[in-house]
């Protein structure tokens, strides 16, 4: 028994990945399947009816290429890997976005790929465009501006401006947020597909818009230049501008586009025009470039006749839906407005009840406060009227001894009277006895002088008597045998004889007198002192009273009687007169 060889079986699908702008797809696709399989199997995934628009472009060889509708799939230069890689973008692009563009799904497509480009500065934007088209893109992913919600920031993880752009200008991201912010806060009310359709309308107006670029040469010098190929047209441009084209030519006005191998022939329709020719260096490109050509013009003729039933169907339905979602959109935002209303009504009510409740709590607290000062009053009051009757029991008091103060004062004034009558008649006194001191001081130095003079003559006769008693010593006994005559009777002495003449009254005369002037003198004394004794008490009373008028003077009459001590200074001094004499 042979053994047959086994023949190694071929896979019958091919695993795919579709990428989109916004999601990835994986497909498992069959051997035998074409580009158009693969194509409208994408499209009903996405929900896509305008699918003219649209390919799916792979890399090759470090260009790009789009998948061929009428190939095989494993057929065409498709990347050896596994899954195979396809983008699925807009091949060609309207001329007016506003009227081309029906599906919402196209309109998102659409606007997701030129966003892509601009950022990517594959389309060309000045800064204050870019700004402008960054608001709408945010009002179409965040929809209608809340300050309470977009606060500084939230646009931070977003790529919404060119790196150009923000490298043009030494601004920081917040600047450029406030910049956009400031556009998207005037977008309020515009739904998303309406945000995505009016950044579509400036961008189509943009210079680099849906122009697709390649390298050339000119015929015969060599020449590089640039081909634009777009929904227009063919253009001829500078390489180092792809704003403003050198020459243009647009699809009303060619009337045949042929290439062989590397040359390219651009026959205008007007015959007496000059025929264009530009050289390609890879054959891959000029393929390419005639396959944009020949789709472009294609969709140029089509815009200009009838539109087909399908796109007729399309475009009613396309109508329909929006006049459905518009009808929706006023009706949520008349049910928004309404909410808004009435949420603006319950805050104003919650306000309103904060604002009563903070009222009551105020008013109950300036009751207690009022009921606590009343409480805090009446116990003033209370106090106050006891203060009061206090005050009236002390006034009571005070007047009694204002009272009692007065007739003190009354009798202190009397007593004062009579006191300084009193002094008054001391002093009088004082002054008869100083005069009648110095009459008596007079009177005893005359005494003092008489007394003297008695005393000298008592001297000198008790002197003349001794010298007689010694001259008539030898006559003693005589005299002892013979008494002496008496009074009036002369003894005389002749011749042995001796004659005494002696008077003794005018000595006893004498003695009596100096007596009786002594007696008087002593009398005179004793008067003196019992005058000073009675001067002192007199005195010690007045200190007495002084004292007393003193006290009074202290509780506030001090200003009413002068000092006591001025007035008995003469009669201190009359008494120490007294007291010396």
């Amino acid at each position: 028994m042979s053994i047959m060889g086994l023949k190694k079986k071929q896979p019958k699908t091919f695993k795919v990945k579709v990428v989109t702008m916004d999601a990835e797809m994986e497909f498992s696709c069959e051997v035998k399947w074409k580009g158009k399989d693969l194509f409208d199997l994408v499209s009903r995934t996405v929900g896509l009816r305008e699918t003219w628009f649209f390919g799916l472009r792979y890399i090759v060889k470090d260009t790009y290429a789009w998948l061929k509708m009428e190939k095989r799939v494993l057929d065409q230069e498709v990347p050896k890997e596994d899954p195979i890689t396809f983008h699925f973008l807009a091949k060609f692009f309207p001329e007016k976005v506003e009227e081309e563009l029906v599906q919402e799904i196209t309109q998102h497509l659409f606007f997701l790929q030129v966003k892509k480009q601009i950022l990517d500065e594959e389309i060309y934007c000045s800064p204050e465009a870019c700004v402008l088209l960054a608001s709408y893109a945010v009002q179409a992913k965040y929809g209608d501006y809340d300050p309470n919600f977009h606060k500084l920031g939230f646009l931070a993880q977003d790529e919404l401006l060119p790196k150009r752009v923000l490298m043009q200008y030494q601004m920081t991201a917040d600047m450029w947020e406030e910049k956009i912010t400031a556009w998207y806060a005037e977008h309020r009310g515009i739904a998303r597909d309406e945000a995505e359709m009016d950044y579509l309308k400036i961008a189509q107006d943009l210079e680099m818009y849906g122009v697709s670029y390649f390298s050339i040469t000119q015929n015969k010098k060599d020449t590089e230049l640039l081909l634009g190929v777009d929904a227009q047209g063919l253009h001829i441009y500078s390489p180092n501008n792809k704003l403003s084209p050198n020459k243009s030519f647009p699809w009303s006005g060619i009337r045949n586009i042929s290439y062989s191998e590397k040359e390219f022939t651009i026959k205008p329709l007007d015959k007496k025009k000059e025929v264009f020719k530009f050289y390609s260096s890879q054959l891959r490109v000029n393929k390419l470039v005639l396959q944009l050509c020949i789709g472009n013009h294609d969709l140029f003729m089509r815009r200009r006749k009838v539109d087909c039933i399908e796109v007729q169907q399309m475009k009613t339905q396309a109508r329909e839906e929006k006049a459905r979602k518009k009808m929706e959109r006023q009706i949520l935002a008349r049910e928004k407005q309404l909410r808004e209303e009435a949420e603006r009504a319950n805050e104003e009510m919650e306000r309103r009840l904060f604002q009563l409740q903070d009222e009551s709590r105020i008013a109950n607290e300036a009751r207690l406060r009022s009921e606590e000062t009343a409480d805090l009053l009446a116990e003033k009051a209370q106090i106050a009227e006891e203060e009061a009757k206090l005050l009236a029991h002390k006034a009571a008091e005070a007047e009694q001894e204002m009272q009692r103060l007065e007739v003190t004062a009354l009798k202190t004034k009397e007593e004062r009277r009579l006191m300084e009558q009193k002094m008054r008649e001391a002093e009088l006194l004082a002054v008869k006895l100083v005069e009648e001191s110095e009459r008596r001081l007079k009177e005893s130095d005359n005494l003092k002088q008489d007394l003297s003079e008695a005393k000298d003559a008592e001297r000198r006769a008790k002197q003349k008597l001794l010298e007689i008693t010694k001259s008539t010593y030898p006559l003693i006994a005589a005299y002892n045998c013979h008494p002496l005559p008496l009074d009036g009777e002369d003894l005389n002495l002749e011749s042995g004889t001796v004659k005494i003449d002696f008077k003794d009254t005018d000595m006893k005369r004498l003695s009596m007198e100096i007596e009786r002037e002594r007696l008087e003198y002593v009398e005179k004394s004793k008067n003196l002192q019992d005058q000073l004794k009675e001067l002192k008490t007199e005195i010690e009373s007045l200190k007495l009273e002084e004292q007393q008028a003193g006290m009074f003077l202290h509780r506030g009459e001090a200003r009413a009687y002068p000092p006591l001590s001025n007035r008995n200074s003469s009669l201190m001094t009359q008494m120490a007169f007294l007291e010396e004499v």
